[in-house]
């Protein structure tokens, strides 16, 4: 008996001097797009960086949008930033990153931050 109090002793100190959350990131680029240009000659100039997130909260694993859903958030939030109906426009270096944060299973905070670079064609 007394050794179970020992250990329960123990893992009591181990659960409440134990840090009170996860946070990972990671950086990915999900640019696929098929369209290929050769930039052999300075014909473009990179005009500005554009970004945006989206952001959900889980509770015991339970609620909040999924992951696609939070990038396609983020994605045409960004989109809308760069504003590319005016000219001959383009994004380029898409970055995706997304944060887990939290305690889990009890509450997690996923955000995932989409940016990029939007060049115009001066030729």
């Amino acid at each position: 008996m007394k050794k179970i109090g020992i250990y329960s002793l123990f893992l009591l100190l181990a659960a409440f001097l134990n840090s009170c959350g996860i946070n990972t990131a990671f950086v990915t680029n999900h640019n696929q797009n098929a369209t290929e240009v050769h930039l052999s000659e300075n014909n473009f100039k990179v005009i500005d960086q554009v970004s945006a997130s989206s952001e959900t909260s889980y509770i015991l694993a339970i609620g909040g949008m999924n992951k696609i859903q939070l990038y396609e958030n983020a994605y045409s939030a960004m989109m809308k930033k760069a504003n590319l109906l005016n000219g001959s426009k383009a994004i380029i270096n898409v970055m995706t990153e997304e944060q887990v944060s939290g305690f889990a299973p009890f509450y997690v905070r996923r955000t995932i931050t989409v940016s990029a670079q939007v060049v115009e064609f001066t030729r």
